[in-house]
């Protein structure tokens, strides 16, 4: 990547620092901080209220920012409702999607974030449905036998979060449509990365944040394809999604506008809209490359270090994740030495995700070196060479 673009995030300006913690927040160019400011500054306004050219700027660009962000992963604008992050998206599938007659099976997979398995557990256990759970995420054999005539949705990463790696997404959908079934894909670490297409994957709803793909924190989006929004219920109520009120009836809006409640996060939509224009600016496919020869120099590095315990195949990770143990050192002492250090930012836990690591065999934790299109081969070198010199000197 060419290097001018560093010069555009204000964090790596005249530092050492080394930010490896993309898979929680990336950090933000200032043509994203600039587009937030401008609607502070210049028309700080309410959308879809007033009448007043400053309501009516702010609902213009409101609006266009939908568009945008709707037509960055192929969907239509009237499909995409604002959330405040991917957990909120997920939590109102999981609250406004009422399962079919007959349907009382929920498929999910040991490796989702919490995010996606606690509220389809919570709507399992609160409805009396049944939670099936896929392990061999990659095994399509195992999706067939857990898919059935009785399954109502299927709640899916496209990228999980702990090793980047990705299921076999597209017979996943194929096989649930087959069988009745709707999906709901958690595109978090999936949309920021690689090129995202809601109509051809034939999703049924993309749930994904704006904080992950350079945009501002407070911010995501869920895509719900056109004929399921009618049949969601609302999951919150009130100004914003009522077309008329009175004493004994409500009649909500239709759209996307009827799972907006209250005043929205206009400067955080503005935000991601211009951080889609940003990623739209030096392309996907382009980042997505890039990101391969990041995969490539990890391997190739963590080949060379002993004491190592990495988790995930490189010739299966779809982002450029590094998830490891040294050996006999507890991981968030690895991570304070790692920042301590070179000022290497990285995460060490269960990365909100931990019946999938106790399932890799890291129940206790791990790091997470988790890399962005920024992010440089030079950087790799001081990770590696610092991962080695804490290995050598405290590994068992």
């Amino acid at each position: 990547m060419n290097s001018e673009i560093r010069k555009d995030f204000p964090m790596l300006g005249g530092t050492s620092l080394i930010y490896f913690d993309n898979a929680c927040t990336t950090l933000k160019p200032q043509q994203v901080i600039d587009a937030e400011m401008e609607y502070y500054s210049k028309y700080s306004g309410c959308a879809g209220r007033s009448a007043h050219h400053v309501a009516k700027k702010t609902d213009e660009e409101f609006e266009l920012a939908r568009h945008n962000i709707a037509n960055f992963v192929n969907a239509n604008e009237e499909e995409l409702i604002f959330t405040r992050n991917t957990t909120e998206a997920l939590n109102l599938v999981a609250n406004s999607f009422e399962m079919p007659q007959g349907r009382d099976e929920i498929v999910t997979t040991i490796m989702e974030h919490h995010s996606a398995y606690v509220p389809f557990f919570e709507k399992s256990r609160k409805e009396k449905l049944k939670l099936n759970i896929v392990k061999e995420t990659d095994a399509i054999e195992e999706w067939k036998e857990k898919i059935t005539k009785k399954t109502g949705i299927v709640v899916v990463h496209a990228v999980n979060n702990t090793i980047g790696s990705e299921p076999p997404l597209r017979k996943i959908v194929k096989f649930a449509h087959d069988n009745g079934a709707v999906v709901l894909v958690d595109g978090a670490q999936s949309v920021p990365h690689s090129i995202t297409d809601f109509k051809k994957n034939n999703l049924d709803f993309l749930a994904f944040s704006g904080h992950k793909m350079l945009g501002p924190t407070g911010i995501g989006a869920l895509v719900v394809k056109k004929e399921l929004l009618t049949k969601l219920k609302p999951f919150m109520v009130g100004g914003g999604t009522i077309e008329e009120v009175k004493l004994d009836k409500v009649k909500y809006l239709e759209g996307p506008h009827r799972f907006e409640a209250g005043i929205q996060n206009y400067a955080g939509a503005i935000g991601f809209s211009s951080a889609v224009n940003y990623l739209k600016k030096i392309g996907m496919s382009r980042i997505e490359e890039y990101e391969k020869r990041l995969i490539v120099e990890m391997e190739k590095r963590s080949n060379e270090i002993a004491k190592l315990t990495i988790y995930g195949n490189f010739k299966d990770k779809k982002s450029a994740i590094f998830t490891f143990n040294i050996n006999g050192v507890k991981p968030h002492q690895v991570t304070i030495m790692l920042d301590k250090m070179k000022k290497i930012c990285t995460r060490s836990g269960v990365f909100c995700a931990q019946p999938a690591m106790d399932y890799l065999g890291a129940g206790n934790g791990a790091v997470r070196a988790s890399l962005y299109f920024y992010n440089t081969m030079e950087e790799l070198d001081v990770f590696f060479k610092s991962v080695d010199e804490i290995a050598k000197t405290l590994g068992s």
